[in-house]
């Protein structure tokens, strides 16, 4: 048996290499370069529904999962030059702004929940609802309350117990039907607090729907207002019709005013257009100046509640460095431009993309149940649109993130409706029916998109 020489052996690999070098140069099938984020949905949505649980499941890992294969299937590259690229989209310096704006966004609203800012807000809220006007001020405190803190999980958190105990308190008035039951109650409570979550300048949907259209969170305050503003108008409206014959007042501790001061000021400062980083910085430093000399908090107290809330958005942190990662390997491989082009190829207008930006971010969070990362899975696709047909990153932005909120807020597996009914102890589909405003303000944002409204923004 003969010895194979080695100059066969050389041509035989350099063919070899020849061969996988002429596959690497292919451009990727579309449908290949897009698989991973097909990939995380599959694993996030099958494992979800074996567990009967979407929020069993970590998102995180299902992302963590996607980006490996995403890293794997990646062309032409070495193992050290995939990473590198997944590296450079989660170092983006978009995806690092916004991880600093969660950062202090989390140490804000937690340090203002250790001084009592959110009990004073609750209270001052309660204490000037109406008797016959009780529907549409437990609307407009949901509202209210939820823009100031920038979370609707804090805002159900905080007004679900009270609006359960404003139920048993019609019932005990001799007030009875569908429209004085817990789910009712509940759902005003519910409907209101997306529309903090969608326009609040410390809302975590708002912070990544403007950083990835690239937009200021004042231009997108200015462009949402006027799309949801009239929808929430309608419905406080119906509120007032529908609770004129109930006379019962809630009851509602003292007002600390000077703990209103943070959300006031932070509120002020972001509609004046002051950097978001800067609002958020201020307004830690106030809550830090208030709690330290009231007493309310020590230097470690401080440290302590400032580093929970960093904690509490680690998970979201994470998300994003993972979904930058993934979705720059997905454009290197002409993914975005292959989904860009399937969903713009029929689109001849303006009209069309931005239903087209609606209908991907709507998917997005049926699939995800989360509003957020709906947002940002979304979002750098929807910002190629955008700029392909020359739309208004503003109203781009706006329907992100209503749409977004519009979904959200009523699946019964998300998060918002899942923490109202525990705490109101009815169930969240029993909720869904009499959750007026998200699906008014679904109305109005699809009108917009229709109508072409509003024409003009400044």
């Amino acid at each position: 048996m003969g010895i194979i020489p080695d100059r066969y052996i050389k041509e035989l690999f350099k063919g070899v290499r020849d061969k996988w070098a002429e596959h690497d140069a292919r451009p990727m099938n579309g449908w290949l370069a897009l698989s991973p984020l097909l990939v995380f949905l599959c694993v996030y949505l099958v494992s979800s529904i074996a567990a009967q649980d979407f929020y069993k499941v970590p998102i995180s890992a299902a992302f963590l999962i996607a980006s490996i294969y995403a890293i794997a299937i990646c062309r032409g590259k070495t193992l050290e030059q995939r990473i590198a690229t997944f590296s450079e989209g989660a170092g983006n310096k978009n995806v690092l702004l916004m991880i600093w704006i969660f950062v202090l966004a989390g140490a804000f609203a937690s340090t203002a929940k250790e001084i009592g800012a959110i009990d004073a807000t609750v209270n001052l809220a309660l204490r000037i609802l109406p008797g016959r006007l009780l529907y549409a001020g437990l609307f407009l405190a949901s509202c209210f309350i939820s823009m100031s803190i920038g979370t609707s999980v804090g805002t159900i958190v905080a007004l679900v117990p009270v609006a359960a105990g404003i139920a048993e308190e019609l019932a005990l008035g001799g007030v009875t039907g569908a429209y004085a039951s817990a789910p009712f109650i509940t759902a005003i409570i519910v409907g209101g607090a997306f529309f903090g979550d969608n326009l609040s300048f410390i809302s975590d949907t708002t912070i990544a729907a403007t950083r990835t259209q690239d937009c200021s969170m004042a231009d997108k305050f200015k462009a949402n207002v006027r799309i949801v503003g009239p929808a929430a108008l309608l419905v406080t409206i119906l509120y007032v019709i529908m609770g004129s014959s109930v006379s019962v007042s809630p009851d509602a501790g003292a007002i600390d005013w000077v703990l209103l001061i943070p959300y006031v000021l932070v509120i002020a400062l972001a509609l004046s257009g002051m950097n978001v980083a800067a609002v958020l910085t201020v307004g830690l430093g106030l809550n830090a100046c208030i709690g330290l000399l009231r007493g309310s908090l020590t230097w470690t107290g401080l440290l302590e509640s400032t580093g929970s809330g960093i904690s509490g958005m680690g998970d979201l942190i994470i998300v994003t460095m993972l979904a930058g990662g993934m979705l720059e390997l997905i454009k290197v491989n002409g993914g975005l431009d292959f989904i860009v082009n399937g969903m713009t190829k029929r689109i001849k207008g303006k009209r069309g993309a931005e239903l087209s930006i609606a209908g991907l971010v709507s998917l997005a969070n049926l699939c995800t149940a989360n509003n957020t990362i709906a947002i940002i899975t979304s979002g750098r696709i929807a910002r190629d649109i955008t700029r392909r047909f020359s739309l208004d990153p503003r109203k781009s932005a706006s329907i992100l993130d209503t749409f977004s909120c519009l979904v959200q807020g009523i699946i019964p597996y998300g998060a918002q409706l899942l923490m109202a009914s525990g705490l109101a102890g009815i169930s969240s589909i029993s909720i869904i029916g009499y959750l007026y405003y998200p699906f008014v303000m679904g109305a109005f944002a699809l009108g917009a998109i229709i109508l072409r409204l509003p024409r003009k923004y400044s």
